[in-house]
């Protein structure tokens, strides 16, 4: 029997295939979904699904949008998707979704995120406890297999919508000619890039796109797709630096997230690519909110303010970016992992506009990328270093004792700032017994000295 409390987490559903996550499990949660939609007074008669290029993803799809239409749904099938393809799908027609993927997991997971009508997302408080509790009954109950499609599904390609209104939203059409190499990692950016970037179905761009691993492929054979891991990113900043490129782009497997390497093959901080991203989007919306996780550099509130916006810190998870965003009608968002998020994108999360952004602003100057970027970078990260405790509380507050004197706040983990610009945040894992540690200072020599400081006190 299915035990869905394994599978169903904070954000989303994640699972091994087929022992946790399979079609009967997929269609309970189907059903379940649409029941606790109606139960929340959501819309619920019609609802968008889509999937990634795994080799489960359209069974598993397929069964999801059975169950949903015994519990009384019409179902828009929108086959081969990027996650934020569905949300494209979710905000334009205003449906509720289902996205299968597992993003960047390897071959043998997958998963399902879900959203309201308009991307509003669904996580533990809004609604995915319910669909757990209610897809547990139907599979304890041995009624889930009795979830079969009452009403036709309906099937269409949005491909070309979504890549048409990514490109009203960044013109790059009078941009200096820029060549790029792309790594889809075999992931759905092999599937929308050459749509919104390339000329597949819209006319053509002044970018020449060199493609990396663009065949759809859920085994990722080349390399896991997930960017975050720098060697995952190695085979792009050879070929950048190989082709003389002006830029590198790596996605992960949804293609929600996005990597940009310069001309040179060094990566552009996330942090960067948020400041950049956030100076753009005040000059089109002066004096606006930007939202930026805590562990984002110290530089992003800084070039906001410069810029005349206003900064608001939030916690780490897309959960609580696009709760800030929708209370304060941010115009963009972005946190340290390459997660970004805009209003003008119903506040979801893309890559592939946040790479647009990228590229117009290369574009429309003359310096290279480094250069360019160099102005967002202001301070050196030790990226984030995990540490297995037995007590993590006992740790966090044994920590917190050592920096008494110090400003610290509680907001998410234990945030540690000090006089001259340095800061420590150290935030235990949801799921494994570590705790994350990540440390920004105005030097390396400080950096390093901070980082190995807090290091002993948690591994001691």
């Amino acid at each position: 029997m299915s035990d869905l409390s394994r599978i169903v987490k904070a954000y989303d559903v994640r699972g091994t295939v087929p022992d946790q996550l399979n079609e009967t499990v997929a269609r309970a949660l189907g059903a379940a979904f649409v029941r606790t939609l109606k139960e929340y007074g959501d819309k619920a008669d019609r609802i968008v699904v889509a999937h990634d290029m795994r080799e489960s993803s359209p069974g598993l799809a397929q069964a999801f949008a059975e169950g949903a239409t015994a519990s009384g749904a019409t179902v828009l099938h929108a086959g081969l998707a990027s996650t934020d393809m569905l949300y494209y799908a979710a905000g334009a027609l205003d449906l509720p979704g289902a996205m299968f993927t597992a993003s960047h997991n390897p071959a043998e997971y997958n998963g399902i995120k879900m959203c309201r009508a308009g991307a509003a997302p669904v996580g533990q408080d809004t609604g995915l406890t319910q669909i757990r509790d209610y897809a547990q009954e139907l599979l304890d109950s041995g009624e889930a297999e009795k979830e079969r499609a009452e009403k036709p599904i309906e099937r269409r390609d949005l491909l070309a919508d979504y890549a048409a209104h990514l490109r009203t939203l960044v013109d790059l059409s009078d941009i200096r000619p820029l060549k790029v190499v792309v790594d889809a990692g075999n992931g759905m950016g092999g599937y929308t890039v050459p749509a919104v970037l390339g000329d597949a179905v819209l006319p053509p761009l002044p970018l020449e796109i060199i493609p990396m691993y663009f065949e759809l492929d859920g085994s990722f054979p080349n390399h896991e797709a997930n960017p975050l891991n720098p060697a995952n990113v190695v085979d792009l900043q050879n070929a950048v630096r190989e082709q003389g490129a002006d830029l590198g782009l790596a996605f992960d497997g949804d293609a929600d997230r996005c990597f940009v390497i310069d001309e040179r093959g060094e990566p552009v901080s996330p942090s960067a690519v948020t400041a950049l991203v956030a100076a753009r989007e005040l000059a089109k919306y002066p004096g606006a909110t930007i939202i930026h996780n805590l562990i984002t550099s110290s530089a992003v509130p800084e070039i906001v303010r410069e810029n005349g916006g206003e900064p608001v810190r939030s916690r780490v998870g897309h959960s609580f970016i696009k709760g800030e965003m929708a209370r304060t009608n941010a115009v963009f968002g972005g946190e340290h992992s390459a997660h970004y998020y805009f209003r003008d994108f119903w506040f979801a999360d893309t890559g592939m506009l946040a790479a647009m952004h990228v590229l117009a602003a290369l574009g429309e100057q003359s310096r290279p990328l480094s250069q360019l970027a160099h102005e967002f970078e202001r301070y050196v990260s030790s990226g984030e270093i995990n540490s297995t405790v037995d007590d993590q509380t006992a740790k966090l507050v044994e920590v917190k004792q050592a920096y008494v004197n110090a400003d610290t706040d509680e907001l998410d983990g234990l945030t540690v700032r000090f006089d001259d610009g340095a800061w420590v945040n150290l935030r235990a894992s949801n799921t494994e017994p570590l705790l994350r540690l990540n440390v920004e200072a105005p030097t390396e020599e400080r950096m390093i000295a901070l980082r190995d400081e807090v290091l002993a006190l948690v591994r001691s």
